[in-house]
């Protein structure tokens, strides 16, 4: 439906475990399959993750579905890749969240070279008669965005990454962060494009002229305010828009129609 109605990209995230210490209660399916099934219902959109969570994935293992994905996508395929930060999480899975800085740069490495077109794999043989080849390779070059910092400076970010996607911020914090992203864009990466993409929060009120009233991470507002936040967020240097949709009453159907029509032509 999403892709029917003309939004830009379809995100889904990557919760390996749950419990009473995950403020959310119901289950999330495993990123790579979810796609591989959105994937194949849809036809123009992009789909992203936001974000796999590249400390406790083996980089090889994110490298493989990352290249089935962009294969079965043709090209619409995007890797949002975080640190993750709860403790209870990295216990389980045999890490620490001390670590999870220099995790995320050698994950970083030996994914993004086994994503090269031909792939390199870092991690050879001690035996010279044997070699690894990662197959099939990628069909295009997978965008590989930060999503939150990664515990990494906007500096390596900006050099490694192809963007950067980060919580809503008050207008003004926002504004901030974003210079601060560009100027750390062009010490590094000059003659690169490097996207700067927000993830919102939106309560959608039934009132289409309800102000916009902020929220954690977002706004609480009808779809008239929710243009103008837009249009101000763009005016700030933002590409893309995240929108975390708060369940208020309305069927999700309901609300992306509703986005759809009274919020999506402003911007086409």
């Amino acid at each position: 439906m999403a892709d029917e109605l003309g939004f830009g990209a379809v995100w889904v995230r990557d919760v390996p475990l749950n419990g009473s210490w995950y403020p959310e209660h119901f289950g999330h399916p495993d990123p790579f399959v979810m796609l591989g099934a959105i994937v194949m219902a849809t036809s123009r959109i992009a789909i992203g993750t936001a974000a796999t969570v590249l400390t406790l994935r083996h980089p090889l293992h994110i490298a493989k579905a990352a290249t089935s994905l962009d294969r079965l996508a043709q090209g619409r395929f995007l890797l949002g890749l975080g640190s993750g930060d709860r403790p209870e999480e990295f216990a389980a899975f045999g890490a620490d969240t001390k670590d999870h800085k220099a995790l995320f740069r050698e994950h970083w490495t030996e994914l993004a070279a086994a994503l090269e077109r031909p792939p390199r794999i870092l991690r050879q043989s001690p035996d010279p008669a044997v070699s690894f080849e990662l197959r099939p390779t990628a069909l295009t070059e997978i965008p590989m965005l930060a999503i939150g910092s990664g515990g990494q400076t906007l500096e390596w970010i900006a050099r490694n990454a192809s963007g950067w996607a980060t919580y809503q911020r008050p207008p003004d914090v926002q504004r901030d962060r974003h210079a601060m992203w560009r100027r750390a864009v062009d010490r590094t990466s000059p003659d690169q494009f490097r996207s700067f993409s927000v993830a919102v929060r939106i309560e959608l009120l039934d009132d289409p002229s309800a102000p916009a009233e902020p929220v954690y991470l977002g706004y609480r507002t009808g779809t008239h305010s929710l243009v103008q936040v837009l249009r101000e967020m763009r005016e700030a240097g933002v590409h893309h828009v995240l929108l975390n949709l708060q369940p208020t009453g309305a069927q999700a159907q309901q609300r992306l129609e509703c986005i759809a029509r009274e919020v999506l032509p402003a911007f086409r």
